[in-house]
């Protein structure tokens, strides 16, 4: 039973990093009609520059500032994008636009790998445990389960941004300018909207929360250039979950990081034929099952033809 809830906290700590990434599709495809494809290189750029100015070797800001600068930089980053790259493809088949996508992450991650190297760069953050003879101390245990004070931190971050979009989207004038653009781009211009403007908003957050969840990847081991296989895992979170679907992207991220975790403990003991490391091909086993069953995702918008 301890290992169970082990795997299930483990899961719930996978989920918040794999929800801030699937957030970061699903706003950009709902206000756009995109896929945007750069988003792994997001995380590994965004979470860069964190690492890079909390650094003690280089400028060894105060985290919460490093985070701060990073966010600016996100920002800078995801508007730069909509507006040099993706703003002269308005109007063109989607598909295209698509592709558009693929080659800004390749051209991010060959940036971002540069940048940072071969070399494992630690993130100095306030949950690192700094004393090497405390080995429980950056610890929370309740019971049998433990979780890294990183981990916790990713939930709570998680939880927070969720919230804070949500309350965006429903109150604030910007983000009720993005739910109606997402709704209908023509109606939402008749009425005065700067579908211009929102394309850029949802590029910014959608950098913004890439990066968070690339701070949270490293938190442990520290950033090295594993970081988009990990959120390029985010992929079948948002096709679970439905690309339009804000909600889908949370139930889609628990349900495939919990079962991720859940083969990661259990596969090894029962299924040891299938081989080391299967649990990374469990987030495609979920995506492939539950399109089988609904092809538009659990909680995505079944789109009606009329012929």
């Amino acid at each position: 039973m301890s290992q169970f809830a082990q795997a299930i906290a483990n899961g719930l700590a996978l989920a918040a990093v794999y929800s801030l990434i699937a957030l970061g599709f699903v706003i950009v495809y709902k206000s756009t009609q995109v896929f945007n494809f750069a988003q792994p290189a997001l995380v590994v750029l965004g979470a860069y520059f964190v690492v890079y100015f909390a650094d003690t070797r280089i400028w060894g800001l105060n985290f919460w500032l490093a985070l701060l600068i990073g966010g600016l930089i996100a920002v800078g980053i995801g508007v730069s994008l909509e507006r040099g790259v993706l703003r002269p493809m308005i109007g063109k088949p989607v598909f295209a636009v698509a592709i558009i996508t693929i080659g800004i992450n390749t051209v991010l991650t060959v940036v971002a790998f540069d940048l940072l190297g071969s070399d494992v760069r630690p993130l100095a953050h306030p949950w690192r445990n700094t004393d090497p003879t405390q080995l429980g101390a950056n610890f929370l245990e309740i019971g049998s389960v433990r979780l890294a004070h990183a981990d916790v931190a990713g939930i709570v971050f998680a939880v927070v941004l969720v919230g804070v979009l949500l309350a965006f989207f429903r109150y604030s004038r910007h983000g009720l300018a993005m739910r109606a653009t997402a709704f209908d781009q023509e109606v939402a211009l008749t009425q005065g909207v700067s579908v211009s403007t929102v394309f850029a908003l949802s590029w910014a957050i959608a950098a913004v929360l890439a990066m968070v969840a690339g701070v949270f990847i490293s938190a442990e081991v520290g950033l090295t250039q594993s970081a988009p296989v990990l959120a390029l895992k985010a992929l079948p979170v948002v096709v679970v979950g439905g690309l339009d679907s804000i909600s889908g992207a949370l139930v889609g991220a628990l349900l495939v990081a919990v079962a991720e975790m859940l083969t990661a403990t259990y596969q090894p003991q029962y299924a040891e034929f299938l081989g080391r490391g299967f649990s990374q091909v469990m987030p495609y086993l979920v995506m492939f099952v539950v399109l089988l069953v609904r092809p538009y995702g659990l909680f995505g918008t079944k789109e009606v033809e009329r012929v």
